[in-house]
């Protein structure tokens, strides 16, 4: 069945905000309004990114537990998922979003609040408060597809990942110089950059709240045929229903899930592997901001095949990027230069898998069931990632960095089955 989003010139129905002849200029307006709250939300994540494993040991004094402090904030995401898919659900992308940051703000504020009276169960929760960020700022690649055409899901889904790469890369790199300014005071240099990002998600919530107008989310139910639109259709007992049901919107959810474990529970251990070979905090960041290049810079391309040659192919070059970077990283021992180009090619592979994983799963469910199912796969994505990251930092504690490595190529054997499968038996379905 079609809808004005795949014949653009039917016109709207009765009570939709726009008629079937403005959505191209909506859609420009939507993807800039998102485009600049994901550059601002870029500018805020990678903080915690780089520095929560070294805040972590810094608060702790203990290097074990120096993986559970992105663990939460990785945590965090996944807890808000539901929470925030079902806002959306019932009040459209705009609420969902600017609560997040919201949350994110508040939960920067408290790392900082942590690390000035020496409490780590005060940190975690500010890094489950902080991971909120990283929620919004998954959440907009589905507001960016809410009024894609279906042959270019994939695109607009990259377009909104792609701009998060100017804050992304920008972010490690000022989190040094933003420390120094709290230099002499009771703020660690550590602490400080979050201080910056929280100032960052408050920003980025007034960008969305003044400007996602109208909500795309609600735009499209209202240019969607009305049959199925109930308010039990879009329940996230419907969304589960009707993963269950869809054979592709499984794979979807198991690629994303699988690439964001695999990418996470390496990268959150890089800068302690890093800091056991010399690497001072410039190069960490340095480092983190070439693995961020990768995740962001190149996910155009990974839209633009993923439209072309199909969802199923870039999946296969998911698996074969993210095994190829822990090969590089897994053995690259005490050379910074392997490191960072093994991180380099993760941030890769992960684009791969997300992009196209996400554009699956939106092809593959109702539209009235997508933002629950959405909802549902970041909460996937991030328990995943969250048991990955809390365990990655015992192997390296226990084992070695490069068994970490080899843990998470493991990983990515379900995908790259399941994925070859679903090519060998339904060649024309992605």
């Amino acid at each position: 069945m079609t809808n004005a989003l795949d014949a653009p010139d039917t016109p709207a129905g009765p009570g939709c905000p726009v008629t079937a002849a403005e959505l191209p200029a909506l859609r420009r307006r939507t993807s800039a309004v998102l485009i600049a709250s994901q550059i601002l939300g870029g500018l805020g994540v990678p903080i915690g990114i780089a520095l929560a494993p070294v805040l972590a040991t810094e608060v702790s004094g203990s290097e074990t537990l120096s993986g559970l402090a992105p663990t939460a904030s990785v945590t965090g995401t996944a807890l808000l998922s539901l929470p925030l898919a079902a806002l959306m659900t019932s009040r459209g992308r705009r609420p969902g979003l600017v609560l997040a940051y919201l949350i994110g703000a508040l939960g920067a504020g408290l790392v900082v609040l942590a690390t000035v009276v020496g409490s780590f169960p005060l940190l975690l929760l500010g890094m489950a408060g902080f991971g909120a960020g990283s929620s919004a700022n998954l959440q907009a690649r589905f507001a960016a597809a809410d009024l894609a055409e279906p042959d270019r899901r994939g695109r607009a889904i990259s377009t909104v990942i792609w701009a998060t790469t100017i804050g992304s890369v920008l972010g490690p790199n000022i989190a040094a110089p933003a420390g120094h300014v709290f230099r002499g005071t009771s703020i660690s240099e550590t602490a400080g950059p979050f201080l910056m990002a929280a100032a960052i998600f408050l920003l980025a919530a007034v960008v969305v709240g003044l400007l996602l107008r109208p909500d795309p989310l609600l735009t499209a139910r209202a240019l969607a045929p009305q049959d199925g639109q109930s308010a039990g259709g879009r329940s996230l007992r419907a969304g589960l229903a009707a993963v269950r049901a869809s054979p592709m919107a499984r794979l979807a959810l198991l690629t994303v899930a699988v690439s964001h474990t695999a990418m996470v529970s390496i990268m959150v251990m890089t800068p302690v592997h890093l800091g056991h070979h010399g690497a001072d905090l410039q190069l960490i960041g340095l480092v983190i901001s070439g693995h961020i290049a990768g995740m962001y810079a190149f996910s155009p391309v990974m839209g633009w095949l993923s439209d072309r040659f199909g969802r199923l192919a870039v999946i296969g070059l998911a698996a074969g990027l993210l095994s190829c970077a822990a090969l590089l990283a897994g053995t690259a021992g005490p050379s910074h230069n392997q490191t960072a180009a093994g991180l380099f090619v993760l941030g890769l592979g992960w684009s791969a898998g997300l992009v196209s994983g996400s554009a699956l799963l939106t092809d593959s469910v109702p539209q009235p069931t997508r933002a629950a199912v959405q909802g549902l796969s970041d909460l996937t994505m991030n328990t995943a990632a969250g048991i990955g990251g809390a365990v990655a930092g015992v192997i390296v504690s226990q084992a070695s960095y490069g068994w970490l490595n080899a843990v998470g190529a493991c990983l990515l054997l379900p995908m790259a089955a399941l994925a070859l499968r679903r090519a060998l038996t339904r060649p024309a379905a992605a």
